[in-house]
């Protein structure tokens, strides 16, 4: 019962959490083994503590004489050695890190893996909350034709290469969805064809076989969140599924730990990563409001301006990752 309450608890933790959600109380599978252990933001991390040694001197000038006066005595010294530890900053230098990827011609070779095991080039796939679900991301696209008018001739292709995956409701898209969740059997509910055999992932990956996939995940508090992700990204690049990581606008954690657990992921995994808190620097407020009947959750949602701008930098991050991947 240790995942079930894990990732239950994470449910209620998170931006995008839905009013009701109806959880199947089949027995859930074993928690995943334990890879590598989620980094603490609260401590350095290994090898970033800088000890410093202080040499002391006392030198004693008088010595007490057994009547109560006091007598010069010889010269006495004592040192006394002190080290203090000095904590390293968490690093923020992924807020300096560019918008759109600039991805390793390395992902090509990811993609040409994907290809000869089946997987759809004309498709890719969504990992996220509530704010990547069609009707808040990439719908329009394939909804609004003026919408798609108005893009420059390269996006135009790019939506038409991808046309089917833009405004498709699926299993990892889904309102408070957490890493975690992705890996839980139970979290699809049985819907969208899955079966409670196989997790989220498993079930899209099977289902829409895509070649690409954005991973972008709000805001939630799950301990294990780099674990999770790591997993996740693995399972992708073992399947020939190029990933494309994604920060979010929202600092509802307070320490940014999930822009900087992406920003780190794309880093040790050579993937791209698509900076999209970085594009709303411009914005009062980050673009960020709160929701009427939502109020305990902060401001983590989108407003209209803020939505065109990760609907634009999304699509964009898109293309470009797709061009690299097929030597275009």
């Amino acid at each position: 019962m240790k995942r079930f309450t894990i990732i239950f608890l994470s449910v209620f933790l998170i931006a995008c959490t839905p009013q009701a959600t109806s959880i199947p109380t089949s027995q859930p599978t074993s928690t995943p083994a334990r890879l590598i252990p989620t980094p603490r933001y609260n401590a350095p991390a290994a090898g970033k503590i800088v000890a410093t040694a202080t040499r002391l001197t006392v030198t004693l000038e008088a010595a007490a004489t057994r009547d109560g006066t006091s007598m010069p005595a010889s010269r006495e010294a004592s040192t006394v050695e002190t080290q203090t530890e000095t904590e390293t900053p968490i690093p923020d230098e992924w807020m300096e890190l560019p918008v759109l990827p600039d991805p390793d011609e390395s992902i090509r070779e990811i993609y040409e893996r994907g290809m000869s095991l089946g997987n759809d080039p004309n498709a890719f796939s969504i990992f996220g909350d509530c704010q990547t679900r069609p009707a808040e991301f990439f719908g329009v696209f394939e909804t609004d034709p003026l919408v798609l008018e108005s893009l420059t001739a390269e996006l135009r292709e790019t939506v038409e290469h991808f046309n089917g995956s833009f405004n498709r409701e699926s299993p990892t898209s889904q309102d408070g969805a957490t890493p975690g969740a992705l890996l839980w059997d139970q979290w699809h509910r049985g819907e969208y064809g899955c079966a409670f055999s196989e997790t989220p992932v498993e079930c899209e990956l099977r289902i829409h076989r895509p070649s690409f996939v954005i991973i972008q995940i709000g805001t939630h508090f799950e301990s294990r969140n780099t674990e999770y992700l790591r997993k996740i990204i693995t399972q992708l690049i073992d399947a020939g599924v190029v990933p494309i990581l994604a920060t979010k606008a929202d600092n509802r954690e307070l320490d940014d730990r999930i822009n900087r657990d992406m920003a780190t992921l794309a880093d040790e995994f050579n993937v791209p990563l698509w900076n999209f808190w970085a594009s709303l620097s411009d914005l009062p407020d980050r673009g960020l409001f709160i929701m009427d009947g939502r109020e305990e959750q902060g401001a983590v949602y989108l407003n209209d301006e803020a939505q065109e701008i990760h609907r634009i930098t999304g699509l964009e991050a898109l293309n470009i990752v797709w061009r690299v991947a097929t030597g275009q």
